[in-house]
């Protein structure tokens, strides 16, 4: 099923580019989190926890969530079509971005690229500005992947004049900084599409070839469309449709350390350490950020999850071999409306039915 070309001209109303609200729920409260703290003497034993059944059941009433599938230790446990099948193609949004970092970490490598601490100067010479700010060099890849290259952001308000540019890449790159090279974090989709311009800039090839054969070996995998820009790059981080179904075969390639159903290796065991490893805080909601990863404790878990805007999610919870992926309707935030605290609160009542 082929998904229309997406909505560049919806997007250029000024949608920001993934769940990237500046306005999000406490920092110190992870949401979903339950005590696990021994009853006290003479206390009512605590209540099982519901089925997996009971619980998806019960998420029919998450208003803006369209499907969802959770699979354990690589086997489908459960999938619920809430408006949406799991195999039809929904726009991931910024969850997306975990895929750019997979494609770049497999460049690296493979020899492409030489690894996190190479500057992108060299690599996008020919859209550098004229007059380059002197701290342009010292942006590394492994800043675009944390967001932490210091350039103003592309996203949110910035989101609708940055793609009717007529180069995003230039555009970009031609932000002023707002912070250090390897400082705050600063959430741009700029930052990510740099990354796939220099993806295809390295490899001779487009990034969605490079999705295809790369990440192509994993059962189940499928881009069916993604949106470019002016120059014919990839839009590095939004606007890529996959179906919930495709969403969790992506991570159950970093679920199972890097391997394909199969058992072919497609992704390095140190890639996934070092991009679940958080590099800086999200001001969104205080969880921390690796390489396109949020780090969140949930249900007393450890979980890392990709987000896109409206509630795109893909959580795994490595300890209990668990990966759950949810597609919702993106056309509203997730993060001002509270469907994203909805989601890690369905997540944590996954977990405490999964143990």
């Amino acid at each position: 099923m082929k998904l229309p070309t997406l909505i560049l001209a919806i997007a250029l109303l000024a949608a920001p580019a993934c769940g990237q609200s500046p306005v999000g729920e406490s920092p110190s409260t992870p949401t979903g989190e339950t005590s696990h703290a021994p009853a006290a003497s003479g206390a009512e034993p605590t209540a099982p926890a519901p089925s997996l059944e009971s619980v998806l059941d019960d998420a029919a009433s998450i208003e803006q969530l369209r499907s969802l599938v959770v699979a354990q230790a690589g086997t489908v446990k459960a999938e619920r079509n809430f408006g949406l099948s799991p195999d039809a193609p929904a726009n991931i949004k910024s969850a997306s971005k975990s895929i750019l970092s997979a494609l770049v970490g497999i460049a690296i490598d493979k020899g492409l690229l030489e690894g996190v601490d190479q500057p992108i100067a060299p690599l996008l010479e020919a859209d550098l500005p004229p007059d380059p700010d002197p701290r342009l060099p010292d942006i590394t890849l492994g800043h675009l992947l944390s967001m932490q290259a210091g350039l103003e952001s592309t996203s949110g308000r910035n989101y609708g004049a940055w793609v009717t540019s007529d180069n995003w890449v230039r555009s970009a790159l031609a932000r002023p900084f707002v912070a250090e090279p390897g400082g705050a974090m600063v959430y741009s989709t700029g930052s990510s599409h740099l990354l796939s311009a220099i993806l295809a800039r390295v490899s001779g090839r487009s990034t969605l070839e490079l999705a295809r054969e790369w990440l192509g070996p994993q059962e189940g995998f499928e881009i069916t469309a993604w949106d470019r820009d002016p120059q014919g790059i990839h839009l590095g981080g939004n606007n890529m449709a996959m179906s919930t179904r495709s969403l969790l075969a992506f991570g159950e390639i970093y679920r199972s350390g890097g391997l394909a159903a199969n058992g072919q290796r497609l992704i390095s065991e140190q890639w996934i350490r070092e991009s679940w490893q958080p590099r800086t805080v999200s001001r969104f909601n205080g969880d921390g950020y690796g390489y396109a990863w949020f780090a969140r404790e949930i249900a007393g878990e450890q979980a890392r999850y990709a987000w896109g805007y409206g509630g795109q999610m893909l959580y795994i919870v490595p300890a209990l071999d668990l990966t759950v992926a949810m597609v919702s309707d993106d056309s509203q935030a997730s993060g001002r409306t509270g469907h994203r605290t909805a989601l890690h609160g369905l997540m944590g009542r996954i977990i405490e039915a999964s143990r």
